[in-house]
């Protein structure tokens, strides 16, 4: 197989190694404001408050709390206190989790989800509701149940986890994509290529695994915990379709630079080196007699014929008729 043989050997993994990057990228997009109005509804986890005003369960919370501190209002007060609170401090209908932060916005009459804003990128990313709805900021911050304050105290460590080996994986399946055209001329090409693309495949698993599970736990546990204030949880759809399919195509990557580093070569089978080797052989023509090999016919290689010995003159007429033998080819 030469040099042609070999690059289409290779273009199956690296097509492959394209798609699951573009996935990746697609991932890292999720819920910012660098990309289109679908890219800014990607997310992981959505956190709903829009019927957080009309849950009695809050408002009662409310009230006890105002009563501890001697003020009286009535039920109507409060839902009313409550929904300028949200305008004061600027409290959305939704908000979406992504990677590198959030967005959120309202909800419409049709029970659209309008985008109205996104946070600005930050690494190591974690929703921290004390901070964005301006919980410390009202001295509610130890009203949030203490299961769900462990729960995100163990969400702010595992997604900084997510986060770094959301990076590396995307910075090795970029570098898969850069050392793999070295792949075209060699196998040891190839067999570096694999090394990378069985890193990238190991931390895009790890990192989908982790999300996956990670935010399936926290919604899980803010639905236990604040449904009842009229706060639900959901995990998103299309954000967990991209990153396995990322996993999937890092995958099959893995396994085709494999092949292509055991089963490609790039090497001709016509070599220069073997021309002279072989040299040029004879093409026999069907149907002639060529000498057999035998001490009688031609002398062997450092072999010296014994002198023939004879007691009585040899006849000239038998001699004659003597004859070479020859087989039929």
């Amino acid at each position: 197989m030469g040099k042609g043989g070999r690059f289409f050997c290779i273009f199956t993994p690296y097509a492959l190694t394209i798609a699951a990057l573009i996935c990746l990228i697609i991932v890292g997009l999720g819920s910012t404001d660098n990309g289109t109005d679908s890219l800014r509804d990607l997310h992981f986890f959505r956190i709903d408050l829009q019927n957080l005003t009309t849950s009695t369960t809050a408002q009662t919370t409310v009230e006890n709390a105002l009563d501890d501190l001697n003020i009286t209002v009535d039920d109507g007060d409060i839902k009313t206190a409550l929904e300028e609170v949200q305008k004061y401090f600027k409290i959305q209908d939704f908000y979406n989790i992504g990677v590198w932060g959030y967005c959120d916005g309202n909800i419409t009459s049709k029970d659209d989800y309008e985008i109205s804003n996104c946070s600005k990128p930050k690494a190591e990313f974690w929703f921290n509701p004390d901070e964005v709805w301006n919980l410390d900021t009202l001295g509610l911050d130890n009203a949030i149940p203490s299961d769900l304050q462990k729960s995100l105290k163990v969400y702010k460590k595992v997604s900084k986890w997510m986060f770094v080996a959301y990076i590396v994986a995307f910075a090795a399946t970029a570098l898969e994509l850069l050392i793999g055209i070295t792949a075209i001329f060699s196998r040891w090409g190839s067999c570096v290529t694999t090394l990378v693309s069985i890193t990238a495949f190991l931390f895009t698993a790890a990192a989908s695994a982790t999300s996956t599970a990670m935010f399936a736990v926290i919604t899980g546990v803010i639905n236990e915990k604040l449904k009842k204030y009229g706060v639900v949880g959901s995990m998103g759809k299309h954000i967990y379709v991209a990153t396995w399919l990322a996993v999937a195509f890092s995958l099959g990557a893995a396994l085709f630079w494999a092949l292509s580093s055991c089963c490609c070569s790039g090497r001709s089978p016509y070599s220069h080196r073997d021309r002279g080797v072989r040299g040029v052989m004879a093409e026999k023509a069907p149907y002639t007699y060529e000498p057999i090999n035998s001490p009688y016919s031609s002398p062997q290689p450092g072999y010296t014929a014994p002198p023939m010995q004879h007691p009585h003159p040899q006849d000239p007429q038998r001699a004659a008729t003597s004859y070479e033998p020859f087989r039929h080819v």
